[in-house]
């Protein structure tokens, strides 16, 4: 379990893949989505936007969505 460096918020994978891709893909201390995006100056919206593409686009960063049957 991993704390968001910034905040102090348990991290999900969502988060610590989101900050891979942003920063650092070797990075070993992390920041939550929210704190990201204040660093880069763009709404969690966006940032969820780009998650859903990379996990569109197959990016490993990410746990890829479930079918819907």
């Amino acid at each position: 379990m991993s704390f968001c460096m910034v905040c102090k918020k348990e991290l999900t994978c969502y988060d610590t893949g989101f900050y891979k891709k942003m920063v650092n893909r070797g990075a070993t201390e992390f920041a939550c989505i929210k704190c990201t995006c204040k660093r880069f100056e763009i709404t969690e919206k966006q940032a969820w936007e780009m998650i859903r593409r990379f996990q569109k686009d197959g990016c490993a960063l990410f746990p890829a969505e479930e079918e819907n049957e």
